[in-house]
């Protein structure tokens, strides 16, 4: 391999520009807009819709700002997407945000998403979807259960480190992450069969949870309404604690005001709206991906966002938002006690008793498969990418002989879901990054700008709605929540920030093994 494969440099010229962002030839298309948005879709939706607004609502003790919390999420989630159609359209290329950040900021800044993105963000949610497929699995199986253990190795005491807490996890192999492991294994395997039968599968299982929340929302409409929860969350309640000089409790003694606990507020939804980036780590397999990358980005978050924020206008309208943990009936858990934070199946289980709990629990386990093979099949273009560059292992830019898929990269990005799985560490994991994950956004969105200065005379078959002014509030937006999660959430900050920086010395180690090795 040459050493300017295997060595990234941004482009500095006109010439460059069009060597580093021609599509990916070895790759096959198969992507078309409809899969391209499905699997938008299908990454975005896993279990967090159904839970996160427990934990939000306790947090912002508002109707008004649990919506007004989802709504920030919409409204970045949007902008966002609209930004990233303009980076997707101009550099259609596997990898894809890897590739915008490499491009824009160079090389090391792509290299600490992508080892971001291999450590913890896209493994970590992999193994925790997974483990959420066996926990809802339980329902119906009890011996799978995360207390059910097959080989149990040791139990990790809880360590403090400050306001951190690290440890306090059992290692091992129960049952329940036996499950996620099963799963995360066939899908892998199963994308290996190129990249049309991965699509399929995704596409069949977005119909079926868009559908689930869909119907969620037309049978809330419908059957769901409680006159005792619309009394106590509409009209005049409905803007309870919302003024901008109310004053919140976020525990720990700490009070902080209305626009503070909206943005601490967002860790849940941001995370629930996430992965819907993942088409553009696919864009080397879309079919006319200069107007399919930003028509699937534009319209897949639009709809999911609309659900979302629909669904909790249901939780609303079907249970009352205050509640008490010790409540014995569903009514009076409300939202914010709701069993295990299980908000969607509360509602259900109210609309329809013990059975509405059941379908609830399939279509989250529908959500969760079908959230898995979206995040498994993206991912892996990712490391593919990396390692064409000479910054991940050489065989991992290998693709299978016969369907011309990532094959090798899938399977190391398996065998690190499968140790996460087994490690349960990947929850904690997931919630010190979480800093990480926005501030890759950020970086992304300064790199639009950063392109058109440096590139004005690059090709942009698409161009970001609301340039400059749109990607510029979600910089500053995203920036303030930012801001208050590393103040008043240094346990889910610091470590992130970690995490991220040690990829910094082992980037020049690995760029000075690219080098030495193509002399």
């Amino acid at each position: 391999m040459s050493n300017d494969a295997r060595h990234p440099v941004p482009a500095t010229n006109a010439s460059d520009w069009a060597r580093h962002t021609h599509q990916d030839k070895e790759l096959v298309k198969g992507l078309g807009l409809t899969s391209a948005t499905m699997l938008v879709m299908g990454s975005m939706i896993g279990s967090g819709i159904f839970i996160v607004s427990a934990e939000i609502s306790r947090e912002v003790n508002s109707p008004a700002l649990l919506i007004g919390a989802w709504l920030v999420t919409g409204f970045l989630t949007i902008v966002g997407a609209l930004s990233y159609g303009e980076l997707a359209a101009m550099m259609p290329r596997a990898g894809g945000q890897y590739v915008y950040l490499r491009e824009s900021l160079g090389p090391l800044w792509g290299f600490l998403y992508g080892w971001t993105l291999f450590l913890v963000i896209q493994t970590g949610t992999i193994a925790a979807v997974g483990v959420a497929f066996g926990k809802f699995l339980g329902i119906f199986w009890p011996a799978i259960s995360s207390s059910h253990w097959i080989i149990h190795f040791w139990k990790v005491p809880p360590i403090h480190i400050g306001p951190m807490v690290l440890g306090n996890m059992d290692v091992g192999l129960n049952t329940q992450n036996l499950v996620a492991i099963i799963v995360v294994v066939a899908l892998s395997i199963i994308n290996i069969f190129g990249i049309k039968t991965g699509a399929l599968i995704q596409n069949v299982f977005t119909v079926a949870k868009v559908s689930a929340l869909l119907g969620l929302v037309i049978f809330g409409i419908l059957l769901g309404r409680n006159a005792s929860a619309i009394a106590a969350n509409f009209g005049a309640n409905f803007w309870r604690n919302a003024g901008l000089g109310a004053l919140h409790d976020v525990g720990g003694g700490v009070v902080v005001s209305t626009l503070t606990v909206l943005a601490i507020a967002q860790v849940g939804s941001l995370f629930s709206a996430d992965a819907w980036n993942n088409v553009t780590f696919t864009a080397g397999e879309v079919k006319n991906p200069n107007r399919n990358l930003p028509l699937s980005l534009a319209m897949g978050t639009g709809v999911v966002i609309a659900l979302y924020v629909a669904c909790n206008f249901i939780y609303l309208s079907a249970l009352p938002m205050a509640g008490s943990s010790a409540g014995a009936t569903l009514l009076e858990r409300g939202i914010q006690y709701a069993s295990e934070d299980r908000v969607g199946t509360a509602v259900m289980t109210q609309m329809f008793g013990s059975l509405g709990g059941a379908l609830m629990a399939i279509a989250i386990m529908l959500s969760s498969f079908g959230c898995n093979n979206g995040l498994i099949l993206a991912g892996a273009r990712v490391y593919y990418a990396m390692a064409k560059d000479g910054l991940f292992f050489r065989s991992v830019a290998k693709l299978h002989p016969v369907h011309k898929t990532p094959a090798v990269s899938l399977m190391v990005q398996m065998v690190w879901t499968c140790i996460l799985c087994l490690s349960g560490s990947y929850g904690q994991l997931l919630d010190y990054i979480i800093f990480a994950v926005l501030v890759f956004y950020i970086l992304t969105i300064v790199g639009l700008f950063v392109l058109r200065r440096t590139h004005p005379e690059a090709e942009r078959p698409y161009k970001a709605v609301g340039y400059p002014i749109l990607p510029a509030i979600y910089v500053v937006v995203a920036l303030f929540i930012d801001v208050v999660l590393l103040r008043y959430k240094p346990q889910y900050t610091w470590p992130g920030l970690c995490i991220v920086l040690l990829g910094i010395p082992v980037y020049y180690l690995w760029s000075l093994r690219a080098r030495t090795t193509s002399i």
